[in-house]
């Protein structure tokens, strides 16, 4: 027992939640000022046509990668926790299965490349996007790897240095080489500088496996019990990206180029969830592996409140100078204003959801699933429900294309009061919590960005400049004064090192 009174398991995942919640606010940090010289580039650059074209492929691509990890993002800490062999051998099987299943998604990309590219034909280099599966799919698998060891700042480096700075410059270099094929390039550069900058921390953690071979019969078990993992992590992913397909198919490339640079800026605050599963996967595997369930729902409503603080934030941040924004990117793409104030909005709705997800993966798989499964094909049928209304309603394709957003911001909100309380009648202890500080700071800040905006249009650049720092001081003051307790205020300093029992 520690002297806080808490049990010393409980503290050190605390802890341990902690420290990997400071390291991802900084992976967060260096990922939004990377993401916004791509956005500027790619849109000044390279125009919505060809950033739609673009979008389209890399959603297919990006869904093989992660068919190929066969659900070991997840499922590999709990692989770990529940075994007696070597560590090393676990992570190179994995490593081994996730190489074979991208291979295959890779083969089938290169001989059909009109998957990627189904609306504009293929030329050039565009059926060669489709090696770069396998690299997506390893560094996922050896940073999952890395996250049950605690090492986040690995996947801060890979995720939120190296790949993304790597796609932007090269973006840049290879407009002057080819302006149709030049983000294709970019993005497959990106990719193989992260799966480089996963690997190298990967093997200097495991190692090289020695006195090992790959077992075919292990091997076949843990991708038949990854299933659900794998099919889980698709839709998850499907949810955020089904939009795109459904424009692809409804809307020529422009519109989709428009509404993939909204979701660029609205997928920022998305990577602070993203960020937290491989530390709190962890967590919640020992924890249940221990019969503590208890702890779970503590972990998870702890977690959720930190990840729904900081999304508001950013919705906040982004949402209200939401023109400026798009502008910003280039004057064409201030037509996903709408869109972009929806899907921050969604990403916010989504975190309850997004943080019980963990838990429920563990604890009830199959009905995760099957609950997932059902929500994506509401969310589906509700977009072709909206956009086929607005075309009845006379309303031209830009108000048409933000059908998506809404339906992605309604879904969400349904699954995250459909898994908030799975996941509370597993654990038998509430997993969600909303507190009275937290609703008065997005008042506060509301009412200070909303000044901001009564600014004379040429004072656009002063809503950007001054109004964006305005809104995220006066929220985190409300927060910080009313909302924060002393377990949330370890998310923002240096935690003691754990006490060392005294001798006798």
């Amino acid at each position: 027992m520690s002297t806080d009174g808490r049990p010393a398991s409980s503290r050190e995942d605390l802890n341990a939640l902690a420290k990997g919640g400071r390291t991802n606010i900084l992976g967060f940090i260096l990922r939004l000022a990377a993401r916004i010289p791509f956005l500027f580039i790619a849109g000044r650059l390279y125009g919505a046509d060809t950033v739609g074209r673009f979008a389209l492929a890399v959603v297919v691509v990006e869904l093989a990668a992660l068919l190929g990890t066969l659900g070991l993002k997840r499922g590999l800490a709990q692989a770990l926790a529940s075994t007696d062999r070597p560590h090393v051998h676990v992570v190179w099987d994995g490593m081994v299965v996730a190489f074979i299943v991208s291979v295959i998604a890779s083969a089938v990309l290169f001989a059909f490349p009109v998957i990627m590219f189904p609306s504009t034909g293929t030329t050039g280099l565009d059926r060669y996007l489709a090696v770069i599966v396998f690299a997506i799919a390893w560094s996922d698998v050896s940073l999952a790897a890395l996250a049950y060891r605690h090492n986040v700042q690995a996947s801060v480096t890979a995720r939120a240095i190296v790949e993304p700075w790597t796609i932007s410059i090269a973006a840049w270099a290879f407009y002057y080489v080819s302006t149709r094929d030049g983000l294709i390039m970019a993005y497959v550069l990106s990719m193989a500088a992260a799966l480089v900058a996963s690997l190298i921390p990967f093997v200097r953690s495991y190692g090289l496996p020695r006195g090992w071979s790959p077992r075919v019969r292990p091997l076949m078990q843990l991708a038949r019990r990854n299933a659900p993992l794998a099919g889980a992590d698709a839709i998850e992913w499907g949810t955020r990206n089904i939009d795109r397909f459904i424009l692809g198919y409804l809307f020529p490339p422009a519109i989709v180029g428009i509404y993939y640079m909204a979701q660029q800026v609205a997928s920022v605050p998305q990577k602070l969830k993203t960020s937290f599963d491989p530390v709190l996967g962890p967590v919640i595997a020992r924890n249940l592996a221990a019969g503590n369930r208890a702890a779970i729902a503590a972990q998870v409503r702890q977690v959720g409140f930190w990840i729904i603080t900081l999304q508001a934030a950013l919705l906040l941040m982004f949402g209200i100078p939401a023109e400026g924004v798009m502008g910003m990117i280039g004057p064409q793409f201030v037509a996903g204003t709408a869109a972009l104030c929806f899907l921050l909005a969604g990403e916010v709705v989504a975190s309850p959801a997004a943080v019980s997800e963990v838990g429920l993966v563990y604890m009830a798989r199959h009905r995760n699933l099957v609950v997932s499964m059902l929500l994506i094909a509401f969310q589906a049928a509700l977009s072709f429900a909206l956009i086929f209304l607005m075309r009845d309603m006379g309303w031209d394709v830009n108000h048409q294309a933000v059908g998506p957003a809404v339906a992605l911001m309604l879904t969400l909100a349904l699954g995250s009061v459909i898994k908030c309380w799975m996941l509370a009648t597993l654990t038998g202890a509430s997993v969600f919590s909303l507190r009275g500080g937290f609703l008065a700071a997005i008042v506060v800040a509301g009412a200070v960005g909303w000044a901001f905006t009564l600014l004379p249009p040429h004072y656009e650049w002063l809503e950007l400049a001054a109004g964006i720092p305005a809104i995220f001081a006066a929220y985190f003051a409300v927060i910080a004064r009313w909302a924060f307790g002393e377990e949330d205020r370890k998310l923002f300093r240096k935690l003691p090192k754990p006490e060392v029992p005294e001798a006798a």
